[in-house]
């Protein structure tokens, strides 16, 4: 269990960190190692050779496995489990919560908010560019979402799913090659 002070630490750093070029950049200066050994003073779990992009926000309350990486831009709210070697793209949002807005006598605003429900992405799995993935959601082993994809629900292990709402369109390995 990580202590209020190597948090705050982790995340003091991380500001900086930030700001750094994306690991891609011509400019090398150990931006991916630098976030990485921040991630790991913040998140409750953080594996080896991560790889988190500039201005990807997270909140510490995730598990990011082996191999996985945040895209730029990236944003994970708590309670999310991220498995080994995922790829996520730029702009992907992942939420574990959302607004109350049953009761009509009373504003949106003031309804306050959802209890957290999880977000499960399994291993080796791939998140294209702008992914919103959506309270509860569960990614399985091997998936491929596809680029503007609004996951809610369950995508099963080795499929290749895209759209709004998402949908499997294949599995992999049936031998249609691209899409």
């Amino acid at each position: 269990m990580k202590n209020r002070f190597s948090r705050a630490f982790g995340r003091a750093l991380y500001a900086l960190a930030s700001h750094f070029p994306c690991s891609g950049a011509k400019i090398r200066i150990g931006q991916r190692e630098f976030r990485a050994f921040c991630a790991r003073r913040i998140l409750t779990f953080c594996g080896r050779h991560v790889n988190i992009e500039r201005g990807a926000r997270f909140a510490s309350d995730i598990s990011l496995g082996d191999g996985s990486s945040l895209g730029v831009r990236a944003y994970v709210e708590e309670g999310a489990s991220i498995g080994r070697d995922v790829m996520m793209g730029a702009d992907c949002a992942v939420f574990t919560r959302n607004h109350v807005f049953d009761r009509t006598d009373i504003p949106i605003c003031a309804q306050g908010e959802s209890p957290c429900l999880p977000v499960r992405i399994g291993n080796d799995v791939w998140i294209g560019a702008r992914v919103t993935i959506l309270p509860g959601a569960v990614i399985g082993d091997g998936a491929v979402i596809g680029a503007g994809s609004v996951v809610h629900g369950e995508i099963p292990p080795m499929s290749v799913a895209a759209g709004n709402p998402c949908r499997v369109i294949r599995m992999r390995g049936d031998g249609e090659g691209l899409l």
